[in-house]
């Protein structure tokens, strides 16, 4: 056999050669430019990165003004050392409750105006704090005053031993109630009242549009909807002037 034979490429197999010679010397061609690429970017990334070192010119004879600020900082810290050795310390509150200063109680004997008092009162009754202060005044303001001791047992929180404790301390002025006129506050002032329910208002209203004007309790005690009991308790509390 020849070895010219061996060499012989057809038409067809020369257009393949040089077409794969073209694409191996295109892609070596891409290959250089890409790392040339990633080398210039990575040195500009670095010289980015990396910190711009200045140098500070001092000048002879003038203080730098950095040192000084040290140095005066220094010396006011110095300072405050020395004469906070010779101040008194504060001892400060560690445990984080409020602390509060403790109130004087009356003395065994005293009587205590139960309409008429304030929270800074009824806190000097022993067995009454802060809390059972401001409920009572709230109460009191619902009702319009006390007409008995004994309602101390509707506040909330005061149960029949501690109302034992405490009903000796107080009396009650009737002057003082604060009556609900009947013929004149809206239904919304009327059920607003502990003993007053919506029922009850929107009877009083419909009672009020009848006949003009209730003339007294005998308007309202035939009612299903007002007993025996809510006479007695309404009764110092509603005007039908």
């Amino acid at each position: 056999m020849n070895w010219r034979d061996l060499l012989y490429f057809s038409k067809g197999e020369r257009r393949a050669l040089t077409l794969l010679l073209c694409l191996i010397s295109i892609s070596w061609i891409i290959l250089l430019v890409t790392d040339n690429k990633q080398n210039y970017t990575s040195n500009e990334n670095k010289q980015m990165t990396e910190p711009v070192k200045t140098t500070r010119n001092t000048i002879v004879g003038r203080p730098n003004p950095e040192k000084a600020k040290t140095a005066t900082s220094g010396r006011k810290n110095n300072s405050f050392r020395k004469e906070s050795k010779f101040l008194p310390r504060e001892i400060k509150n560690t445990s984080g409750r409020k602390t509060f200063p403790k109130v004087e109680k009356y003395p065994a004997g005293t009587v205590v105006e139960l309409n008429a008092a304030d929270t800074t009162i009824l806190k000097k009754v022993p067995g009454i704090g802060s809390t059972f202060a401001r409920r009572i005044v709230k109460y009191r303001e619902l009702l319009g005053g006390f007409y008995s001791v004994s309602q101390l047992c509707e506040v909330y929180g005061i149960d029949e031993e501690r109302y034992n404790a405490m009903k000796s301390w107080f009396s009650v002025d009737l002057s003082t109630i604060c009556k609900v006129f009947v013929n004149q506050v809206p239904v919304k002032s009327l059920y607003k009242h502990p003993y007053i329910n919506k029922q009850q208002a929107r009877i009083i209203e419909q009672l009020r549009k009848q006949k003009g004007k209730l003339s007294g309790w005998e308007n309202l005690q035939l009612l299903e909807e007002f007993t025996e009991t809510d006479k007695e308790r309404l009764m110092p509390y509603l005007s039908f002037e």
